[in-house]
């Protein structure tokens, strides 16, 4: 696609999006001063779905209507409401519905499923990540190295990208697990590398693990509603994701986790129980003896609450009207669109660490003139009411996300990066 540096280019665009109408199915924040707001903030925190007041309302009428009745009585009830999530989640990661349930959040899925598939011994107990690993990650991974007896310092190992370089490669990975393989228990990696933006070539992570006789987790928390996936195809064994970034179902939203069928056989029991995994027909019947539901159900505990899931219901009816296939060809042209603005105005000076050929909606920019100082760059940036977000040491993370930013958004965020310059000062 040819790109042009000028509004009326981007208004053009914009006329011509077939997905332009999802925009007003959003709300945007208040202005900080007398600009007009420009959010690309999806990628950390996803804008307000108009719908998602009309799903919590409904439950929160449900609840004054009927009390205790509505587990069974109205016609969502709650006590299968969060299978409401099950065919939206199952078309965003590529899964079967069985394969998927909304349930809890994400680092406590992360625990949750680490108990079934982390299972160290003697010989085999270390854990790989990425060297850049969410911090979340991290603590999770080094914590159950403890927990197992292991020491987190020798037990974690990092796949790291090469000496002067930002991007992660499959090959380094590969060389890692040749080396350590046989003694190497999970990997616990990304889907979408939170810091660079870089699609992970999860197909091949999956491969590997199989190869080396590894257990595979995929944290999703960017991916998912970002990039196109097929984790039955796949088969990681396992994967979680929170659903308050490109999901936009509001600050502490349920999350979402995916088994593999592979793991879902009704007498495999290698996880930890609670009422929730109870097979449903039977559940109210008090019995001391556990009855596991199907798929992966089985790995719920509690019920979930429903005004914290209401939204995610929400947000993923947007995303089946609007389909993930369009969504991406959109995102590959708008972020296309701001990384050429970038790089045509400021390329001396500011430039992306996000691969071109692996990359969602997210741009990493880094600031690579010495004279101007990036933290002050982003502070200039927010009071021209962009919003993006800061990540140390020296990362601006920007995100254009297909279902409510537009041309217009990024070629806004070049003509204030433009106003910021011209009155930075280091």
């Amino acid at each position: 696609m040819k790109y042009a540096d000028s509004r009326e280019f981007a208004a053009a665009q914009d006329r011509a999006d077939p997905l332009a109408a999802f925009r007003e199915h959003f709300n945007f924040p208040l202005p900080r001063g007398k600009r007009s707001p420009v959010y690309l903030c999806g990628n950390s925190l996803g804008l307000q779905p108009k719908l998602a007041a009309q799903f919590v309302n409904d439950e929160l009428r449900n609840w004054k209507d009927f009390a205790v009745d509505g587990h069974f009585h109205p016609d969502q009830p709650w006590i299968s409401y969060h299978r409401r999530c099950a065919s939206g989640f199952a078309e965003l990661t590529g899964s079967l519905q069985s394969e998927v349930v909304a349930m809890n959040t994400l680092t406590v899925n992360l625990h949750l499923l680490m108990a079934s598939f982390y299972r160290p011994t003697k010989e085999r107990f270390k854990i790989v990540i990425e060297s850049q690993a969410f911090p979340s990650d991290r603590y999770a991974a080094a914590s159950q190295l403890r927990m197992h007896g292991h020491d987190d310092a020798t037990g974690l190992l990092e796949w790291a990208s090469r000496d002067g370089e930002t991007r992660l490669h499959i090959e380094d990975l590969e060389a890692l697990l040749d080396r350590h393989g046989d003694s190497v228990s999970l990997l616990l990696l990304p889907g979408v590398q939170y810091y660079t933006g870089q699609v992970i070539d999860m197909a091949a992570v999956c491969n590997l693990g199989r190869k080396h006789g590894c257990a595979v987790g995929l944290d999703l928390a960017h991916a998912i509603g970002n990039v196109e996936m097929a984790l039955h195809d796949w088969a990681p064994d396992f994967a979680a994701w929170c659903t308050y970034k490109y999901l936009n179902a509001g600050p502490g939203a349920i999350a979402g986790a995916f088994v593999h069928e592979k793991h879902c056989d009704s007498d495999n029991l290698e996880q930890l129980h609670g009422w929730w995994g109870h097979d449903e027909a039977t559940r109210f019947k008090m019995a001391k003896s556990f009855t596991p539901a199907a798929g992966a159900e089985l790995w719920q505990m509690s019920n979930p609450p429903i005004l914290a899931l209401a939204p995610v219901v929400a947000s993923l009816q947007i995303f089946q009207e609007a389909g993930l296939a369009a969504l991406r060809a959109k995102a590959e042209k708008l972020t296309g669109y701001l990384d050429w603005l970038v790089a045509t105005r400021f390329g001396d000076r500011i430039g992306s660490i996000t691969p071109a050929d692996a990359r969602g909606c997210q741009l990493s920019l880094i600031v690579k003139d010495p004279s101007i100082d990036a933290r002050s760059l982003f502070d200039k940036l927010c009071e021209l009411d962009v919003t993006g977000d800061w990540r140390e040491p020296d990362v601006i993370r920007v995100a254009p996300v297909p279902l409510y930013n537009n041309f217009e958004d990024a070629f806004e965020f070049a003509e204030r990066i433009s106003l910021a310059l011209s009155s930075h000062r280091t």
